[in-house]
């Protein structure tokens, strides 16, 4: 087994989704994922895309993020919005509660911690 991991698009499976019909604020939101590495302990990495549409998110978990393409925001609840487009970096830790709002077609790169 290698100890290197290429983000390959083409080399695994493309996972279709949409966010909970009870989160959803607007948009009819299509999410395309690219999960790359799923590691004991529950660390996840790989790619993230989403068409345009708002829907309320809630975390247990830790992730880390790169902004690759498109323009987001994520407002926490209470909070202040915040506009992000490629380039840009957030972590959500565990307990973040708010809404994520794609803009324009947004892709990102992650790692997810539970």
């Amino acid at each position: 087994m290698s100890h290197v991991l290429k983000f390959d698009l083409a080399s695994v499976e493309l996972e279709i989704g949409a966010p909970a019909a009870d989160r959803l604020i607007s948009g009819s939101p299509e999410f395309r994922t690219w999960n790359f590495e799923e590691a004991s302990g529950g660390l996840y990495a790989g790619v993230w895309e989403s068409t345009p549409g708002k829907w309320r998110i809630a975390y247990d978990e830790w992730e880390y993020f790169h902004i690759l393409s498109g323009h987001s925001i994520v407002t926490e609840d209470g909070g202040e919005a915040v506009h992000l487009k490629a380039g840009d970096s957030m972590v959500l830790r565990p307990g973040f509660a708010g809404t994520w709002e794609v803009v324009e077609t947004t892709r990102k790169d992650y790692v997810i911690r539970l």
